[in-house]
C-alpha cells in the first residue's frame, strides 16, 4: 500500500448503522492479494434506489446495466455488490456476461429479483473480470451481512487510494431523527461528468425515488460534479442512493435533509481530492464576476486543470502569470483590465497587472501551506463558481506509470 497522503483526516470518522442495509466484505482476489475486494450491501423493503453516473462515451458494462436497471423502475429488496482491482470496462460481451453471472448469483442467494442487484467495480480498464471469483464469495458475504459492516466496506472498495473515505450526518425531520451514512473510493482519473469514483450513500429517510433522484442530481453537481484531480474522467463513476424509509421521516421537502446531505457528499468529494494521486496540497478555486456561472466553472475547471498552475502549486511558486493563462484559455468572457486574482488574502493581480502592493516574497510565503484558496474576479456579472482540487506531483507520474506493474 502507498504512504498515506498527507491531506488525510486523521481519522476514520464514526459512521451511524442505517437501519434497512446490511454490510459485508470478502477478500476474492480480484487483483489485490492478502486484502478485501468485494463488498455488498443488502437493502430492505420498501427503499428508493437512486444513481448518478459517468457520461463517458466508453462506461463500464456495470455502469450500463445499473442505468438500465434504474430506468426499468421497480421496487422491492435491493443489493450492491462492488468489487476493486478490476473496472469490468472494455470488456465486451465478456463484460455483459459477468454482470449477469453476479447479479444472477447475488439474486438467487439473497432471494430477490436479478433486476434489483446493482453491481459497480473499479480498478484496471480492458482486462476481463475473473467473476468466478467472486460468484465464489457470495455464500460467505451473504452470512456476514451485518448493519455495522459499513467502514469496512469503504475499505473493500478501494484500489489506489490511501485512505478509506467515509461521513454522515444526522438531522431532524418533524421530530425524528434522520440518518445519512455514506462511502467513497477515489484517488485518481478524477474529473467526474455526471472518478476511478465510486460513491455509495445511505439514508434511513424517506422519499419516493423520482425525488430522491432529482434530489441526488441537484446535489451531486454542487459538490462532486465540482472536484478534479487530473482533468480525466473515469469509464466507472458511479454514485447510489438508497433511502430505506425505517425512519419514516418524509424529506422529500426538508432544507434541513438537503443541507445535511450537500453536507455529506461535499466532504466525501473533498477527501477524494485529499488523495489525489501524490497530491501535497489541497487547493480551493472560486471564480466571482463572470458574466454567468456557466462562465465562471468554465475559469474555475480552467484553473484547476492546468499542469502548468498545478505544478507551480507543488512548487510554491506564486507564478499568478499561470492563472492569467488558465483564465485566457477557458473559453469564457473575460477582460484583461477588470481581471483581479488573490492568492488567499494576498491581492496579487487587478486591473490588468500586478497590484502596486503586492510582493512576491507574500506570494511565496502563502504558497507554503497545505491548503490554499485561489481566488479571480473577472468583474463583469454576478456569475461564480467554486471547484476543488490538488497539485500535481512526481508522486502521479510514478503511481500511474507503475499501475499495472
Amino acid at each position: 500500500m502507498p504512504p498515506v497522503s498527507p491531506l488525510a483526516p486523521a481519522s476514520f470518522p464514526d459512521l451511524p448503522e442505517i437501519a434497512g442495509v446490511r454490510f459485508a466484505t470478502a477478500q476474492a482476489g480480484v487483483r489485490y492479494k492478502g486484502r478485501t475486494d468485494v463488498m455488498l450491501a443488502e437493502i430492505a423493503e420498501g427503499a428508493a434506489i437512486a444513481g448518478v453516473f459517468t457520461t463517458s462515451a466508453t462506461r463500464s458494462a456495470p455502469v450500463l446495466d445499473c442505468q438500465a436497471k434504474l430506468a426499468a423502475g421497480g421496487d422491492g429488496r435491493a443489493a450492491l455488490l462492488v468489487n476493486s482491482g478490476n473496472s469490468n470496462a472494455f470488456t465486451g460481451r465478456a463484460g455483459e456476461g459477468s454482470v449477469a453471472a453476479l447479479s444472477t448469483a447475488v439474486a438467487e442467494r439473497l432471494g430477490l429479483d436479478a433486476g434489483r442487484v446493482f453491481t459497480s467495480s473499479t480498478g484496471v480498464i480492458g482486462e476481463p473480470l475473473p467473476h468466478e471469483r467472486i460468484v465464489a464469495k457470495i455464500d460467505e458475504l451473504a452470512d456476514g451481512l451485518a448493519p455495522g459492516g459499513l467502514p469496512a466496506a469503504a475499505r473493500a472498495i478501494m484500489t489506489t487510494d490511501t485512505f478509506p473515505k467515509g461521513a454522515s450526518a444526522e438531522v431532524e425531520v418533524d421530530g425524528k431523527i434522520v440518518r445519512i451514512a455514506g462511502i467513497a473510493k477515489g484517488s485518481g482519473m478524477i474529473a467526474p461528468d455526471m472518478a476511478t469514483m465510486l460513491v455509495y450513500l445511505f439514508t434511513d429517510a424517506r422519499i419516493e425515488q423520482p425525488a430522491l433522484q432529482a434530489l441526488l442530481k441537484a446535489q451531486t453537481d454542487l459538490t462532486f460534479n465540482c472536484i478534479t484531480v487530473d482533468s480525466d474522467t473515469s469509464t466507472s463513476d458511479t454514485l447510489l442512493m438508497a433511502a430505506t424509509g425505517a425512519s419514516d421521516a418524509d424529506v422529500t421537502d426538508s432544507v434541513a435533509f438537503t443541507e445535511a446531505l450537500h453536507n455529506v457528499m461535499l466532504d466525501l468529494a473533498q477527501q477524494v481530492v485529499r488523495d489525489g494521486e501524490g497530491a501535497t496540497k489541497f487547493v480551493e478555486v472560486r471564480v466571482t464576476g463572470a458574466r454567468s456561472d456557466a462562465d465562471a466553472r468554465k475559469v474555475a475547471l480552467a484553473i484547476a486543470n492546468s499542469p502548468l498552475v498545478k505544478t507551480a502549486i507543488v512548487g510554491e511558486d506564486p507564478n499568478w502569470g499561470r492563472v492569467v493563462m488558465a483564465v485566457g484559455k477557458s473559453g469564457a468572457e473575460a477582460d484583461r483590465d477588470r481581471l483581479s486574482i488573490r492568492f488567499g488574502d494576498v491581492l496579487v493581480a487587478e486591473n490588468g497587472w500586478r497590484a502596486p502592493g503586492y510582493t512576491e516574497a507574500a506570494g511565496a510565503d502563502y504558497m507554503k501551506q497545505a491548503e490554499l484558496v485561489v481566488s479571480v474576479d473577472l468583474g463583469l456579472a454576478g456569475g461564480m463558481a467554486t471547484v476543488w482540487t490538488c497539485d500535481l506531483t512526481h508522486g502521479y507520474i510514478s503511481i500511474n506509470a507503475d499501475y499495472r506493474s
